[in-house]
């Protein structure tokens, strides 16, 4: 048995499977129908969500299992004081695999300690997001063709940006990768990013606080939400929220065929008529996340499937 709570619980070797295996799915889907049937995924999501929960529950349903769960910590014991492990091993008796988002770092792994049952981290705080970074990848590897020389723009909130620290520690183990750091200095990259992934993988990297400076350099340009539930003070969110906006006219110098990125839910860093550019790939990114998350759900059960060359 197998939990899933950073990225680098993945080989790069395992990443590739999955990554064919999602691009089979998106091609023969029926291939996959049944797949699960009679397996039960429980999504315990202790922080609000759409798309990872959503994305979670449609990849079950279209492997043929059902879906069982919860979709705020006051609907379930939770409120009444349960531990998460306690939550854990309840759950684990109703379900073949659990995927867990929580607001507190480390919570999926105190759950996986005591699970009898797959864990999948859903999301834990400001820490690690391995499945929208598996989306992350599926989707660069379907756009660009390739997950090495890259030059990838990180914009926003890198600070508190889970999604960002788990793309950097995954994309540290392919050829040829440069980072541009795009950020005010309130929300740049933490330091034991930097120490840890950065630096110990003598990374490529610039820090800026100009968006268009790099913009004709990049392939890749992530946008991230400043995230409001990471704050404590509301004045300090409501100076930093707009702190950057992506319009047309700032993608003038971007190479056409750019790849903009952003895990989303988005609220003004990136304007609504950028929707219709297209290099605008977010709204494919969120649909990539369905079917990366169905070859993670076969993997972890241990499904036997048809794997074809891509």
């Amino acid at each position: 048995m197998r939990h899933l709570i950073e990225i680098n619980d993945l080989s790069v070797e395992e990443i590739e499977e999955l990554i064919e295996v999602a691009k089979d799915i998106m091609q023969h889907p029926e291939n996959y129908w049944d797949k699960c049937k009679h397996k039960k995924l429980a999504t315990l999501f202790f922080e609000p969500s759409t798309r990872t929960r959503l994305s979670f529950e449609s990849a079950m349903i279209e492997l043929g299992g059902d879906v069982i769960g919860f979709s705020s910590a006051s609907s379930s014991s939770a409120s009444k004081g349960e531990s998460v492990s306690d939550t854990i091993r309840i759950v684990g008796g109703y379900s073949d695999i659990i995927a867990m988002r929580h607001p507190k770092e480390g919570a999926a792994l105190v759950g996986s300690i005591k699970s009898e049952v797959p864990i999948i981290n859903a999301g834990d705080g400001g820490h690690h997001h391995p499945t929208q970074t598996l989306t992350d990848l599926l989707t660069i590897s379907c756009e660009k063709n390739r997950l090495d020389n890259l030059t990838i723009g990180l914009c926003g909130d890198l600070k508190f940006g889970r999604t960002v620290h788990s793309l950097i520690s995954a994309m540290s183990r392919y050829k040829n990768i440069k980072f541009i750091l795009i950020s005010p200095d309130e929300l740049r990259i933490s330091e034991y990013v930097k120490k840890e992934i950065l630096d110990k993988y003598n990374m490529d990297y610039i820090e800026t606080k100009n968006m268009e400076e790099y913009m004709d350099k990049l392939d890749i340009l992530y946008m991230t939400r400043v995230q409001q539930e990471r704050f404590f003070n509301e004045e300090d969110y409501l100076r930093l929220k707009d702190y950057y906006i992506l319009n047309e006219s700032k993608l003038e110098k971007a190479k056409k065929d750019l790849c903009i990125m952003h895990p989303l839910p988005r609220v003004n860093e990136i304007s609504i008529e950028v929707d219709d550019d297209p290099r605008a790939c977010y709204f494919k990114q969120a649909k990539y996340g369905k079917y990366i998350r169905m070859a993670l759900i076969l993997k972890l059960l241990g499904i036997n499937y048809t794997r074809r060359k891509i």
